[in-house]
């Protein structure tokens, strides 16, 4: 790179670089593309590598500066969402002149947890979310919950991405959270929201679980207990609230006895005060689930399970334990989920109008220019 002496201001004795305005990055975006893709997919160190042994880079390349380029392409990514729109708004009157909307669309909403790289034994909540229809390839969002401000826009990019209409159905999935609850609430007006049926069976097992010990020292109860247990299942799977509450109050107040044997009677009851409000609180995202079923409707977000693996696990090393900053995850997470949906091109090519189109060649190959 040259640089120059500034002779009209000899006093200040500064200087600047002529490449400053034609490369702002110091980086090609040819260049910063390929970082940001192999970053998104492996570790910082593993990319330096794969980029040293394919590609004539100096030794100046290191994991630090990968990772300060695959950030600011993150940050790049999330200036659009300024001017996108939280929820749909309109006249439902216009939206029936609209044509004919595709294939319903399904939307899984899941949560996964990254270890924390501040406090070491603790862990923070990442969002994980996929959608899909029968016309349309799969799009998958990720962010980090307590840190993202504009949730809701990132998702309604998404569908329209997925190429919603506003008088299409739209089905969320998601496991009744709190965190996830405010985030797919007053954003479609024809969306329905069903709680996962994979997370309700979940806690019932457990409770299950509990009511097989409860059987070895307190045979009579233990046996009412799975009695109770399996009625507020099949009540549960018919839609049928009220008597599921009734039933899991059954087994509350047949566990709150102290003269039961059971050593984790008092953990089996704080189970079943979780469960029951748990229940309460997601009464209207409990459909007939059985109806749904027969129908051929989705019910269960294993889709997302899936994804949860597929976004967070497979980058952010779960098995390793690795550590990561809230703000380094959730950028990561733009990143990896935009080479998921084969969405990271689209983005450089629309910042840099002069990268020459992906051809089906390697991606290695042809001329790439290096950092200045």
């Amino acid at each position: 790179m040259v640089s120059i002496h500034c002779q009209c201001e000899a006093s200040a004795a500064k200087t600047f670089s002529v490449l400053n305005n034609w490369m702002p990055e110091h980086n090609s975006p040819e260049l910063q593309y390929i970082e940001t893709k192999r970053a998104s997919l492996m570790s910082y160190g593993l990319t330096v590598d794969l980029l040293k042994d394919v590609l004539p880079i100096n030794e100046s390349l290191d994991a630090e500066t990968v990772r300060r380029h695959l950030h600011k392409t993150a940050k790049r990514q999330d200036e659009a969402l300024k001017n996108q729109p939280r929820f749909i708004s309109g006249c439902q009157n216009e939206w029936a002149k609209l044509p004919k909307p595709g294939k319903p669309l399904m939307v899984g909403i899941d949560g996964g947890y990254v270890r924390d790289c501040q406090n070491k034994k603790t862990n923070f909540e990442v969002i994980v979310a996929k959608s899909f229809s029968k016309a349309e390839a799969p799009k998958r969002l990720g962010f980090v919950q307590t840190l993202d401000t504009k949730p809701q826009r990132r998702l309604m990019k998404l569908l329209k991405d997925q190429g919603m209409q506003e008088n299409q159905q739209i089905t969320f999935l998601s496991d009744g959270a709190d965190t996830v609850r405010g985030l797919q609430f007053m954003m479609h007006p024809e969306a329905e929201h069903i709680l996962d049926w994979f997370h309700l069976t979940m806690r019932l097992t457990v409770l299950k679980q509990f009511a097989k010990g409860l059987c070895r020292s307190d045979p009579d109860s233990g046996a009412e207990l799975q009695k109770y247990l399996d009625s507020a299942k099949w009540f549960l799977w018919h839609g049928n609230v009220d008597q599921s509450l009734d039933r899991l109050n059954d087994c509350y107040w047949l566990c709150d006895d102290e003269a039961l044997r059971y050593s984790k009677r008092r953990r089996l009851v704080r189970h079943l005060d979780d469960m029951l409000t748990y229940i309460r609180r997601n009464a209207r995202l409990i459909p007939n689930y059985g109806e749904k079923y027969r129908h051929g409707e989705t019910i269960t977000t294993a889709f997302v399970e899936s994804t949860v693996n597929e976004v967070v696990a497979k980058r952010m090393v779960k098995k390793q334990q690795m550590q990561w900053s809230r703000h380094g995850a959730h950028y990561l997470l733009q990143t990896r989920t935009a080479v998921l949906n084969g969405e990271l091109r689209d983005h450089f090519e629309r910042w840099y109008p002069e990268m020459v189109p992906e051809t089906h060649s390697a991606e290695f190959e042809g001329p790439v220019k290096m950092a200045a």
